[in-house]
């Protein structure tokens, strides 16, 4: 029986591939995971360092990889990525819009370049690396692009992050829209909903906790966010990246407008 998550034959153009530090960050994880499954990877991502790492551990493994660098809130950059990355592999499959800018703020304190910023990572970017990918998918019969959206798109996540929260629920609206027009031409869209993950930049934002005047440290850190999901733990990137996978692949050939929930059952609790 041919393996439906198999990903033999196919490229993947995965945005934010790298990760904010050491460890896994769910865009390496992603594309690690992908190149695993047979796919031909073309990975976007603003730190060249951090991509480079992601293309070492792929071709390390016997895998494809090649690097963009820039960001994909820039229209020119991303039609230039989409091009080279057809231009290298010879056909474009899947997108996985991954990059993401959360700054916490009410819109009573929240600048408004914080505000545009937030607009311009989480969803322009998904928009404008949609739209340049999708006559391609129709041309050759369709593909699927996923988005690695959030939980805060459709709760309270416990502290105020307006901006983000209405980009990633903008996101997903934007994911469903595009899903029903597109669906009858064989392309599918879907989100992933990530809850509380273990990355680099959890770490990072931990560290930041503990230097400010809170009274907690570190580990205080560590320990609500593992709290918080009925599983007891936060997830890890591998969880995200297994998430993308299916409906990246011909598993999901008959998903598409919806969204899955990867919390550890955290938005089947009370918000807050």
């Amino acid at each position: 029986m041919t393996d439906p998550f198999s990903l033999d034959g196919k490229v993947a153009l995965i945005t934010g591939c790298g990760s904010q530090g050491p460890g896994w960050g769910n865009g390496k994880a992603t594309a690690v995971t992908f190149a695993r499954r047979g796919a031909a990877v073309y990975g976007v991502d603003l730190n060249a360092e951090a991509a480079e790492e992601t293309r070492r551990l792929v071709e390390a493994e016997g895998g494809r990889f090649a690097v963009g660098i820039g960001s994909v809130t820039d229209r020119a950059t991303v039609e230039g990525f989409v091009a080279d990355c057809r231009a290298r592999f010879g056909r474009l499959d899947i997108l996985v819009n991954n990059v993401g800018l959360s700054i916490p703020g009410s819109p009573a304190v929240m600048t408004e370049e914080d505000w545009d910023a937030q607009i311009e990572i989480n969803l322009k970017s998904a928009f404008l690396c949609t739209r340049s990918v999708l006559p391609g998918l129709v041309e050759q019969g369709g593909g699927a692009v996923v988005s690695i959206a959030s939980t805060a798109a459709i709760r309270y996540s416990g502290k105020p992050q307006a901006a983000y929260a209405a980009a990633k629920a903008g996101l997903v609206q934007f994911s469903r829209v595009t899903a029903v027009e597109f669906a009858a031409r064989g392309v599918r869209l879907n989100c992933v909903l990530p809850g509380l993950i273990e990355t680099p930049l959890v770490e990072r934002l931990a560290r930041q906790f503990a230097s400010a005047e809170t009274g907690l440290d570190r580990d205080a850190f560590y320990r609500r966010r593992h709290q918080q999901p009925p599983m007891g733990r936060m997830g890890e990137a591998f969880d995200v990246a297994h998430a993308a996978l299916y409906l990246a692949s011909d598993a999901a050939k008959y998903v598409t407008g919806t969204e899955i929930l990867v919390d550890g059952g955290l938005c089947a609790t009370v918000p807050g």
